[in-house]
C-alpha cells in the first residue's frame, strides 16, 4: 500500500511540473498537497526564480505546501537564485533534509504547529550556501518537540536564520561561517521534562545573535563559540522568574 502510494504522489507531482514548466519558461514550480504515512519525497530545481509550494498557490503568489502523515522523509535541494520553499508539514517521526545553495533565497517551514501528530523525534537538516537568504523553520506548540534533532550549516554572508522551537529534550546545533548574518533561537516550553540544548558554532564578524530559552522549570544549556569582530548578543534563559531583556 505504502509503494503504491508513493508512486501515485510522485506521478501527480511530475505531471504538475511539467505542466507549470511548460506555462512558465523562465521559472520552475511545484504544487504539492500529499497526506498517507511513510511517505518519501524528493524534489530538486536548478535555476532562477524556482518555488515550491501549495496546491492553492498560482506563480507569483505562493502558498504553503501541505504533507499530512507519520514517518514522513523529505529531501529538498534548490540551487539558484530567489527561490522560495513554503511548507506546512503535520508529521511525527519526520526526518527533513534542504540544500540551498544560491543568493535571496526563502525558506519558511512549519512543523505540525496544531499538534496534529505531536512532531516529536524528528530530524531536520538545513544547508545553505550563499548569501542574503532568509530561513524560519518553526516546529511544534506547549513542548511538544520531544527529541527534535535539528542541524544548520551555513556558509555565506547577510543571512536571516530562524528558530522557533517548542522544546521538550530538543538540540539546536548551529554551524555559521560568514559575516553581517543574523541568528534568533526561541525555544520554550511547559512540559515538566522539557529542557533544551542549543550550540552555535560561528565565525565572522557583524554578528547579531538573539537567543531565549525558556523551559518552565528545568534546565536548558547554551554553548557560544564565536570569532569575529563586531555586532551584538544577546543570551536569555528564563524558567518563568523575572522577565529579563537585553
Amino acid at each position: 500500500m505504502t509503494n503504491t502510494l508513493n508512486k501515485i504522489v510522485f506521478l501527480a507531482i511530475m505531471f504538475t511540473i511539467l505542466s507549470v514548466a511548460t506555462a512558465y519558461a523562465q521559472d520552475n514550480e511545484i504544487y504539492v498537497d500529499q497526506s498517507g504515512a511513510t511517505a518519501n519525497i524528493d524534489f530538486e530545481q536548478l535555476g532562477t526564480g524556482n518555488l515550491i509550494t501549495g496546491l492553492s498557490g498560482v506563480s507569483g503568489t505562493p502558498t504553503a505546501l501541505d504533507l499530512d502523515g507519520g514517518s514522513m522523509t523529505l529531501d529538498v535541494n534548490m540551487i539558484g537564485d530567489t527561490n522560495k520553499f513554503l511548507g506546512d508539514i503535520w508529521a511525527d517521526t519526520f526526518t527533513g533534509n534542504y540544500d540551498f545553495t544560491g543568493s535571496t533565497n526563502t525558506f519558511t517551514l512549519t512543523i505540525d504547529p496544531t499538534n496534529t501528530y505531536g512532531a516529536d523525534s524528528s530530524n531536520q537538516n538545513v544547508q545553505v550556501t550563499g548569501s542574503s537568504n532568509t530561513f524560519v523553520l518553526n516546529q511544534g506548540t506547549a513542548a511538544l518537540a520531544d527529541s527534535l534533532d535539528l542541524d544548520w550549516l551555513v556558509q555565506g554572508s547577510n543571512n536571516t536564520i530562524t528558530a522557533n522551537i517548542d522544546i521538550d529534550n530538543a538540540t539546536n546545533f548551529m554551524d555559521i561561517d560568514g559575516s553581517d548574518n543574523t541568528v534568533t533561537y526561541d525555544g520554550d516550553g511547559v512540559s515538566a521534562s522539557a529542557g533544551g540544548y542549543m550550540y552555535l558554532d560561528h565565525t565572522g564578524g557583524s554578528r547579531t545573535f538573539n537567543i531565549e530559552q525558556q523551559s518552565t522549570l528545568n534546565n536548558d544549556w547554551v554553548q557560544i563559540n564565536s570569532t569575529g569582530s563586531g555586532g551584538t548578543v544577546c543570551v536569555i534563559q528564563n524558567d518563568s522568574g523575572t522577565t529579563t531583556s537585553c
